[in-house]
Protein backbone atom coordinates (compact mmCIF):
# COMPACT_ATOMS: atom_id res chain seq x y z
CA UNK A 1 0.00 0.00 0.00
CA UNK A 2 1.71 3.33 -0.48
CA UNK A 3 2.82 5.21 1.91
CA UNK A 4 1.47 8.87 3.18
CA UNK A 5 4.37 11.36 3.12
CA UNK A 6 4.68 14.83 3.10
CA UNK A 7 7.38 16.34 1.72
CA UNK A 8 8.16 19.65 3.42
CA UNK A 9 8.90 21.82 0.41
CA UNK A 10 5.54 20.51 -0.99
CA UNK A 11 4.07 23.77 -1.69
CA UNK A 12 7.21 26.15 -1.88
CA UNK A 13 8.93 27.58 -4.68
CA UNK A 14 11.08 25.68 -6.90
CA UNK A 15 13.30 28.43 -7.69
CA UNK A 16 16.13 27.63 -4.55
CA UNK A 17 16.67 31.19 -3.33
CA UNK A 18 12.82 31.84 -2.85
CA UNK A 19 12.52 27.95 -1.34
CA UNK A 20 15.03 29.02 1.25
CA UNK A 21 13.22 32.53 2.49
CA UNK A 22 9.64 30.79 2.19
CA UNK A 23 11.16 27.83 4.70
CA UNK A 24 12.02 30.85 6.94
CA UNK A 25 9.03 32.54 7.09
CA UNK A 26 7.31 29.06 7.47
CA UNK A 27 9.15 28.40 10.34
CA UNK A 28 8.01 31.69 11.87
CA UNK A 29 4.34 30.74 11.92
CA UNK A 30 3.86 26.98 11.20
CA UNK A 31 3.07 26.52 14.73
CA UNK A 32 0.20 29.58 14.75
CA UNK A 33 -3.07 29.31 14.64
CA UNK A 34 -5.00 29.27 11.09
CA UNK A 35 -7.21 32.50 11.35
CA UNK A 36 -9.29 32.60 8.16
CA UNK A 37 -12.92 33.75 6.93
CA UNK A 38 -13.07 31.20 4.44
CA UNK A 39 -13.40 28.02 6.13
CA UNK A 40 -15.67 24.88 6.14
CA UNK A 41 -16.85 24.39 9.32
CA UNK A 42 -19.70 25.68 11.53
CA UNK A 43 -18.81 28.03 14.44
CA UNK A 44 -21.32 26.30 16.24
CA UNK A 45 -18.84 23.12 16.31
CA UNK A 46 -16.10 24.84 18.55
CA UNK A 47 -18.75 26.56 20.74
CA UNK A 48 -20.44 22.93 21.67
CA UNK A 49 -17.31 21.25 21.30
CA UNK A 50 -19.00 18.23 20.81
CA UNK A 51 -17.45 14.87 19.70
CA UNK A 52 -17.60 13.84 15.89
CA UNK A 53 -19.33 10.53 15.24
CA UNK A 54 -17.33 9.48 12.09
CA UNK A 55 -15.44 11.08 9.57
CA UNK A 56 -17.70 11.27 6.97
CA UNK A 57 -19.79 13.63 9.41
CA UNK A 58 -16.43 15.47 9.81
CA UNK A 59 -14.69 15.88 6.74
CA UNK A 60 -16.72 14.62 3.88
CA UNK A 61 -20.23 16.02 4.01
CA UNK A 62 -19.22 19.73 5.16
CA UNK A 63 -16.88 19.99 2.52
CA UNK A 64 -18.86 21.55 -0.92
CA UNK A 65 -15.42 21.01 -2.87
CA UNK A 66 -15.01 17.40 -2.23
CA UNK A 67 -18.83 16.92 -2.52
CA UNK A 68 -18.53 18.85 -5.97
CA UNK A 69 -16.01 16.86 -7.33
CA UNK A 70 -17.67 13.63 -6.26
CA UNK A 71 -20.91 14.79 -7.81
CA UNK A 72 -19.54 15.72 -10.89
CA UNK A 73 -17.94 12.06 -11.50
CA UNK A 74 -21.31 10.45 -11.35
CA UNK A 75 -21.54 9.73 -7.45
CA UNK A 76 -24.69 10.58 -5.86
CA UNK A 77 -24.55 13.13 -2.81
CA UNK A 78 -27.37 11.25 -1.24
CA UNK A 79 -24.71 8.27 -1.20
CA UNK A 80 -22.44 10.75 0.35
CA UNK A 81 -24.46 11.21 2.93
CA UNK A 82 -26.28 14.97 1.97
CA UNK A 83 -29.98 14.49 2.28
CA UNK A 84 -32.31 17.08 0.26
CA UNK A 85 -33.35 19.98 2.55
CA UNK A 86 -35.45 19.12 5.02
CA UNK A 87 -34.50 15.28 5.41
CA UNK A 88 -32.30 13.17 6.92
CA UNK A 89 -29.31 11.29 5.70
CA UNK A 90 -29.91 7.58 5.09
CA UNK A 91 -26.59 7.09 3.93
CA UNK A 92 -24.17 4.78 6.02
CA UNK A 93 -21.06 6.80 6.65
CA UNK A 94 -19.17 4.29 6.24
CA UNK A 95 -20.36 3.49 2.87
CA UNK A 96 -19.74 7.24 2.10
CA UNK A 97 -16.38 7.54 3.26
CA UNK A 98 -15.61 4.21 1.05
CA UNK A 99 -16.93 6.17 -1.81
CA UNK A 100 -15.08 8.71 -1.27
CA UNK A 101 -11.37 6.73 -0.85
CA UNK A 102 -12.36 4.81 -4.58
CA UNK A 103 -12.41 8.27 -6.25
CA UNK A 104 -9.80 10.16 -4.43
CA UNK A 105 -7.27 9.70 -7.10
CA UNK A 106 -10.00 12.32 -8.66
CA UNK A 107 -8.22 14.70 -6.43
CA UNK A 108 -4.64 14.29 -7.30
CA UNK A 109 -3.46 17.96 -7.77
CA UNK A 110 -6.34 19.83 -6.46
CA UNK A 111 -6.40 21.74 -2.61
CA UNK A 112 -8.76 19.43 -1.66
CA UNK A 113 -6.32 16.48 -1.90
CA UNK A 114 -3.34 18.56 -0.37
CA UNK A 115 -5.68 19.32 2.52
CA UNK A 116 -6.50 15.78 3.10
CA UNK A 117 -3.46 14.59 3.21
CA UNK A 118 -2.01 16.87 5.57
CA UNK A 119 -5.26 15.87 7.69
CA UNK A 120 -4.42 12.29 7.46
CA UNK A 121 -0.89 12.87 8.04
CA UNK A 122 0.01 15.83 10.77
CA UNK A 123 -3.51 15.18 12.74
CA UNK A 124 -4.37 12.09 12.53
CA UNK A 125 -0.88 10.41 11.99
CA UNK A 126 -2.18 8.13 9.01
CA UNK A 127 1.27 6.27 7.52
CA UNK A 128 -1.13 5.20 4.72
CA UNK A 129 -2.53 7.50 1.61
CA UNK A 130 -6.60 6.68 1.53
CA UNK A 131 -7.27 4.05 -1.07
CA UNK A 132 -9.58 1.33 -1.25
CA UNK A 133 -7.66 -0.67 0.73
CA UNK A 134 -7.35 1.63 3.36
CA UNK A 135 -10.44 3.26 3.96
CA UNK A 136 -11.66 1.24 6.85
CA UNK A 137 -8.56 2.24 8.76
Amino acid sequence: MPSLALHPDRLFPADPAVRSLARELHALVKGLPIISPHGHTDPAWFAGNASFGNATELLLVPDHYVLRMLYSQGVPLEALGVAPKGQASTADPREAWRLLAVNYHLFCGTPSRIWFDWVFAEVFRLEQRLEAQTSDH
